[in-house]
């Protein structure tokens, strides 16, 4: 079995008392002090997810537009430069491959992050 990954915050979740589990080849956080008093800081101050695990993936160019059109969900018209928009990534059956964001950048310039999960795919 391949060793599991590190985000650059293992050491900051092993010292807040983490409980670290396998996730699509990364060594994550699932919990630390319980799901009732995780659930009610995050509801009545707030919450931080480690990203680092995941996938980004960088369209740019003239067409980047009408290509990320076509896959996402969402419609990019309504993404400003400097927001974020969530969708998902269907089948041509329209099944469900991934749930993202997408980032514009600039005019032509977008990072769509994706589950690590689904990354490689």
């Amino acid at each position: 079995m391949p060793e599991l990954r590190r985000t650059p915050l293992y050491d900051r979740h092993v010292a807040a008392g983490a409980k670290l589990v396998p996730f699509a080849g990364w060594e994550m956080p699932v919990q630390y002090a319980g799901i009732r008093e995780e659930h009610e800081a995050v509801r009545g101050r707030a919450g931080v997810f480690d990203v680092s695990h995941m996938g980004e993936i960088e369209t740019q160019g003239p067409q980047a537009f009408e290509l990320l059109q076509r896959l996402l969900s969402n419609d990019l018209e309504k993404l400003q430069v400097g927001g974020a928009q969530y969708s998902v990534l269907c089948r041509e059956d329209g099944g469900v491959l991934d749930d993202l964001f997408t980032y514009r950048l600039a005019p032509d310039h977008y990072v769509t992050v994706t589950n690590a999960a689904n990354h490689e795919k």
